[in-house]
């Protein structure tokens, strides 16, 4: 992890909802939460990568989010995410989003773990070992 991973740090980035983000249990084709909370982490990830070490990446360990209104499939939803804490190798943001029509559809935070991405590939492995 770079030095210049600091609080402060932001994103915004603009994604067109397409039909397989949709809320497969209703009728109308709207965005689904899992959709939403998905490109929060995509954003919060692009925005931490440039500060990472090449063996490193980030996984997500905590998440509370609130979807506060639908959108309707094709839309485009703009999700802004800011580094506000850094506890270690874990990384605090708040996170926001709104449909092209201007209305808040959801916000919360999120924790993200920097690991190693070889070590972490290691102890995955030993993790499906014991399982069977």
């Amino acid at each position: 992890m770079k030095d210049s991973l600091i609080p402060g740090l932001s994103r915004s980035a603009s994604y067109l909802t397409t039909i397989d983000m949709r809320a497969r249990q209703l009728k109308a084709d709207v965005f689904s939460t899992p959709s939403m909370i998905s490109l929060m982490e995509r954003t919060c990830t692009e925005l931490t990568e440039p500060f990472l070490d090449g063996n490193e990446q980030t996984v997500g360990i905590h998440i509370d989010v609130r979807h506060l209104a639908s959108t309707r499939i094709g839309q485009t939803v703009t999700i802004n995410a800011a580094i506000i804490d850094l506890k270690g190798r874990k990384i605090h943001y708040a996170v926001d989003a709104y449909n092209d029509a201007g209305v808040k559809i959801g916000e919360g935070t999120q924790w993200r773990a920097v690991v190693d991405t070889r070590r972490f590939a290691v102890d995955a492995d030993e993790e499906v070992d014991h399982a069977g």
